[in-house]
């Protein structure tokens, strides 16, 4: 997490829909904003929201009554990406769950809060040509929103990781002063991005049973010797076990890691492989914590397996601290 001195949003109201752990949560709440509300099936992950934040999400947010929600200030929803991601079927709205947006919808249309921020896959801006995003867009301006929305990646905001994702955020109109032309006066921008400082070896755990337990050695590497160890904002790939597919490939401490994930096979499965003493090792569940910007404090699911899937659907927290700061700059200049 980004220290955060300010309390830019300390008088805001919000809600967590799709909760997953509670990244969402920890950004807002970081600013001193407080959460009303919070919405996740699944079973697993409720129970590590619920040893973190005192409570116990509620289930389908399908059965919920939009009406029963409480009054808030900004939505937020990390809607599931499994219809949308490269590694799916990419059926966007024809699945189930990519039609979980218009449940999003359907409580903004109810509740109207100031504003809506919304975090998707990369992959979900270009899904069918563009107009799965487009969708989305119309229906919040139908709502009276504007739109903005960008695609960022984490290592160009603190954290090493390859992890680009889609951000939204959309405010609603009413609460700014119209200009000579008609358009309303928000003055919002994304976060500029800035120079990579740390390195995946930064979040590495000090050596342990632990650790140690993680190394993999049944397999020979295959190196690479063009590749050598010098500090990168690039993922290095230094060798390969077996045929190098995806959970195959070994990378240097000293670049970053690459996208962390929920699903996926391989010898080094969901975070991929690290050179690390000389040895290849996957990376541990806290190690992924940190590189999802979760504080050591965060309590993780003791069942390693949950543990890797749940930080594989997160959201990157430190993204979230500096998009919410600027969601707050924009909300002081409204009327």
């Amino acid at each position: 997490m980004v220290e955060v001195e300010n309390k830019a949003l300390a008088d805001c109201q919000f809600i967590d829909l799709f909760a997953g752990l509670g990244g969402f949560r920890l950004a807002l709440e970081s600013l001193g904003a407080s959460c009303v509300y919070s919405s996740e099936w699944d079973k697993q992950a409720q129970k590590v929201y619920q040893e973190n934040f005192g409570e116990c999400p509620n289930g389908d947010i399908t059965q919920v009554d939009e009406k029963s929600i409480p009054a808030h200030d900004i939505c937020c929803a990390g809607f599931p990406c499994q219809a949308f991601s490269i590694s799916g079927k990419m059926r966007g709205f024809e699945d189930s769950r990519g039609t979980l947006f218009f449940d999003v919808a359907r409580i903004v249309k109810e509740k109207k809060p100031k504003v809506v921020f919304m975090e998707n896959v990369r992959n979900f801006a270009r899904h069918d040509g563009g107009r799965t995003l487009q969708v989305v867009q119309k229906t919040m301006e139908d709502l009276g929103y504007a739109f903005y929305w960008k695609v960022l990646s984490a290592r160009d905001y603190g954290v090493p990781q390859k992890r680009e994702r889609v951000y939204m955020v959309c405010f609603r109109k009413d609460l700014f002063s119209c200009a000579d032309d008609g358009s309303r006066r928000i003055n919002f921008e994304f976060p500029k991005p800035f120079p990579l400082t740390r390195h995946v070896e930064d979040f590495l755990l000090p050596e342990s049973d632990e650790t140690r337990a993680l190394y993999d050695e049944r397999y020979p590497m295959i190196l690479n010797p063009k590749k050598k160890e010098k500090y990168s904002s690039k993922a290095i790939k230094l060798a390969i076990v077996n045929k190098g597919g995806q959970g195959e490939r070994v990378y240097s401490t000293k670049g970053i890691a690459v996208t962390l994930s929920a699903y996926g096979g391989g010898v080094f499965a969901k975070t991929g492989g690290y050179l690390v003493n000389g040895k290849p090792r996957r990376l541990h569940p806290r190690e992924c914590a940190r590189l999802m910007g979760y504080p050591d404090s965060y309590k993780i699911s003791k069942r390693p397996n949950q543990a890797y899937k749940q930080f594989g659907n997160s959201v990157v927290v430190d993204v979230l601290q500096l998009i919410a700061v600027q969601i707050a700059k924009a909300l002081k200049s409204a009327n």
